[in-house]
């Protein structure tokens, strides 16, 4: 007897990382792969990537579904909807310690650059977890500290 295909676990670990962050007093952040199915606003996509604030501060009516990721956030006072396909999750972490987790995404191109036929992919951008962003809006990332351990820059932890 065949069984029926299992959902993804990936709504679920999204869930419990958000959990897990405001449970203990973190931000919860997710990188997201851009293309034509989200919607986020388009002048703070760099390399078809953005970083959100999902926390309960930065946003309003947050609904982590098992196929979107819905919330309402204000981008320089203006409210704005967001709508994200959990599958263009790249990952959510605490923005406090980056703890969290990074997940396969399939990266295939908006139709703006699917006529290039060999793009590079698209990398994971940096963010400055240091500045807090009340109203949920992207801060440039600045050069590292090179007196800071670590050097200065914010990376994901592998927990196993």
């Amino acid at each position: 007897m065949e069984q029926p295909p299992s959902t993804s676990t990936k709504p679920y670990m999204l869930r419990a990382i958000y959990e897990w962050c405001t449970d203990n007093g973190f931000t919860p952040y997710i990188a997201v792969f851009v293309d034509t199915r989200t919607q986020v606003l388009p002048e703070y996509v760099k390399n078809n990537e953005i970083v959100l604030n999902i926390s309960f501060e930065a946003t309003s009516e947050l609904s982590m579904g098992n196929d979107w990721v819905s919330f309402r956030a204000r981008f320089g006072g203006v409210p704005r909807k967001i709508d994200v396909p959990v599958d263009n999750v790249l990952a959510i972490y605490a923005r406090e310690n980056g703890q969290g987790m990074a997940f396969p995404v399939e990266r295939a191109l908006p139709v703006t650059q699917a006529r290039t036929e060999h793009a590079p992919p698209p990398k994971l951008a940096a963010i400055d977890t240091e500045a807090a962003d009340k109203d949920a809006q992207p801060t440039p990332t600045p050069d590292p500290d090179p007196n800071r351990p670590g050097g200065g820059r914010p990376s994901l932890k592998v927990v196993k």
